[in-house]
């Protein structure tokens, strides 16, 4: 297990792969979905390299767990979309080049 499943497990997200459709000219790797809550990566979605699609899909996984944050009330919800996202992808990029974020899941408290 990588340790970016490791924290989405620790937040109780699952991981799956689906099958999430063509968007056109816009790269969707992953989904969040709160119902469950779940972490859908696209199988549709296809990189060049192994190394690469591992990256994208690690990257997009930390991406979706910020936005788990958000709907369990660990941080709060940023009105604005782009700076909703701006805030994840910044999540995404500390958690992978820390690949141990302090988090209340992890930490238990």
């Amino acid at each position: 297990m990588t340790g970016i499943q490791e924290l989405a497990a620790a937040y109780g997200v699952r991981i799956e792969l689906a099958d999430l459709g063509d968007w056109g000219r816009v790269r969707l790797i992953a989904e969040y979905d709160p119902n469950e809550p779940v972490i859908r990566v696209n199988t549709c979605e296809s990189s060049l390299t192994l190394r690469q699609a591992q990256g994208d899909m690690e990257r997009a996984i930390a991406h979706e767990l910020y936005h788990h944050r958000e709907a369990i009330g660990e941080i709060p919800r940023i009105r604005d979309r782009a700076a909703r996202e701006a805030a994840a992808d910044a999540y995404a990029d500390a958690v992978l080049r820390t690949r141990s974020m302090p988090c209340r899941a992890a930490s238990g408290g």
